[in-house]
């Protein structure tokens, strides 16, 4: 807000001279008035002081006449943290597509939810009679989920343990006198609704690693890799194996040799064993890893434990199984359990972390129906959308133009506004929680997908931010602090243009330069 003193027009009379001039006392008057209006400009700029944005307004400019966005859409919208105030913004209420920009929508409400110390439970429990003086259970094991994502997960894997996650709790099993089990391991996800993937993903994700769905009881990231051989250009891959190895799995494999990436896909649905690989890897590979998504992360979670039970000479009588399975079969029956252990995951704050640098997409999906199940007993995507959609609203964001499909971004249905993720932002820098949000974030020219973005400017180990990229979407949301020190929020997306995607990546880093670069 810029003070104007106003320009007065004097209306000469023909009464006498002297009415063109004040009078002394006039003339003193006149100058209080001045040096009251003076007095409150400083005053205001001293409380509010402008921020210089010629440089962004310049790079605004610059985008909104790019012919790469001229069939494109594209938006922007800077505040900073300390005034609900817009500073810089283009298109600020279009509705565009986030990608993984939507993980702060997400991380954002679950730790203001569920709070940065808050811990996943996975159980071993059991029904039926446990004697301890034989160690046989006359009755089934349970691997009851509570929704954790970091059950063997490669982001909590200690290096220096050489021991898988269900070789411990088999050791403890062994330990607390378990020497046989009179029926079988089962693995209960019931925690979420069965339909593990939210049904606006696109057939061609689903398959592949990142594609892999929020289970009640996910192990080993719900994914798995595929080795394959290539030989010249143009010909036949063959696959050497998987690991680990998927019991049943039934691989069709049609990629070929060619290019200089991995442009190979696993085509497949949940719970089916069925899969096919199209495209192509790089030629005159010996070793190259591919990965996909598990089928059935609960049912590969029961073998596993059956398995590193067997290594140690406890035997079941039946096949491992799940709970959704005895459900389908009409076989399920509903029994009371004991708990023998309890695993902790970890906090949630190193949870998030994990989140936004690496964009998990699994780990943002877990988030999301856990909130739903703390409201409603189930995790359902539809529920748990509908829920971080109305946190936000009532910590008043303005959510026009917002609609959600999932926690992650991968859907190409979910659109908001540059408006409402910056909001967020806002908000999120007053929680208590925001501390382990901030820190989640990569940083420019250091760390995650913005390790190579901005070196050598203000940006650089300032700018902290979440990416995002699917195909023809292209964004970032975060905080960055100008040239006076103040903490500034942003969001800038970008969607349907025409030239690469590296090509987008630098027109949008320019933006980011610029917003450091205010003052």
């Amino acid at each position: 807000m810029l003070l104007r003193l106003t320009n007065f027009t004097v209306v000469k009379k023909r009464s006498s001279r002297a009415d063109l001039y004040p009078s002394t006392q006039n003339k003193q008057h006149v100058t209080a008035k001045v040096l009251c209006i003076l007095f409150l400009m400083a005053s205001f700029h001293f409380l509010y002081p402008q921020v210089n944005t010629l440089k962004l307004e310049k790079e605004i400019e610059a985008l909104k006449a790019d012919n790469a966005l001229k069939h494109g859409s594209w938006s922007i919208c800077v505040i900073p943290v300390k005034k609900d105030t817009i500073i810089a913004e283009y298109n600020s209420a279009a509705s565009l597509i986030p990608a993984s920009t939507l993980k702060i929508v997400t991380t954002g409400a679950a730790l203001s939810v569920l709070g940065k110390d808050f811990r996943f439970e996975t159980k071993l429990q059991y029904d039926g009679i446990f004697d301890t003086i034989t160690g046989i259970l006359k009755g089934n094991l349970y691997i009851t989920g509570g929704g954790d994502p970091t059950l063997e997960s490669t982001y909590f894997k200690d290096k220096n343990d050489s021991l898988t996650t269900t070789e411990r709790w088999a050791n403890f099993l062994k330990y607390k006198g378990l020497k046989k089990i009179e029926g079988a391991i089962i693995g209960d996800a019931s925690i979420f609704d069965d339909n593990m993937v939210p049904p606006q993903w696109v057939w061609a994700d689903i398959g592949n690693y990142y594609g892999a769905g929020a289970c009640g009881l996910t192990y080993h990231d719900n994914k798995y890799k595929i080795f394959l051989k290539s030989g010249a250009a143009g010909s036949n891959t063959s696959v050497l194996k998987t690991e680990p190895p998927v019991e049943g799995l039934q691989l069709i494999n049609s990629v070929t040799s060619g290019g200089s990436d991995d442009n190979a896909f696993i085509y497949g649905a949940p719970y089916s064993n069925y899969r096919k690989i199209q495209g192509t890897i790089p030629a005159n590979r010996s070793n190259y890893d591919i990965e996909g998504a598990l089928p059935d992360p609960a049912l590969f979670c029961a073998q596993a434990l059956e398995s590193s039970l067997r290594s140690l000479g406890i035997l079941t009588t039946a096949k491992p199984t799940t709970v959704r399975a005895l459900k389908e079969s009409e076989k399920y029956t509903p029994v009371v359990k004991k708990t023998l252990f309890t695993n902790y995951s970890p906090p949630l704050s190193d949870i998030i972390y994990w989140t936004n640098l690496k964009s998990n997409n699994l780990y943002a999906e877990h988030l999301l129906k856990y909130l739903a199940y703390t409201e409603n007993g189930v995790g359902r995507e539809s529920e748990g959308t509908e829920l971080i959609t109305a946190y936000w609203k009532k910590k008043g964001v303005d959510a026009g133009g917002f609609f959600m499909n999932d926690g992650c971004g991968l859907a190409r249905s979910n659109v908001i506004t540059t408006k409402t993720e910056a909001q967020i932002l806002r908000i999120m820098a007053k929680e208590k929680n925001f501390k382990a949000f901030y820190e989640s974030l990569p940083v420019a020219g250091k760390s995650g997908s913005l390790g190579n973005l901005c070196e050598g400017t203000l940006a650089e180990n300032n700018l902290c931010a979440k990416s995002g990229y699917i195909t023809r979407a292209r964004g970032y949301a975060g905080y960055v602090k100008n040239k006076k020190g103040e903490m500034l929020c942003f969001s800038i997306l970008a969607n349907n243009y025409e030239c690469t995607p590296s090509e987008m990546k630098k027109k949008l880093e320019k933006l980011l330069i610029a917003i450091a670069e205010t003052e």
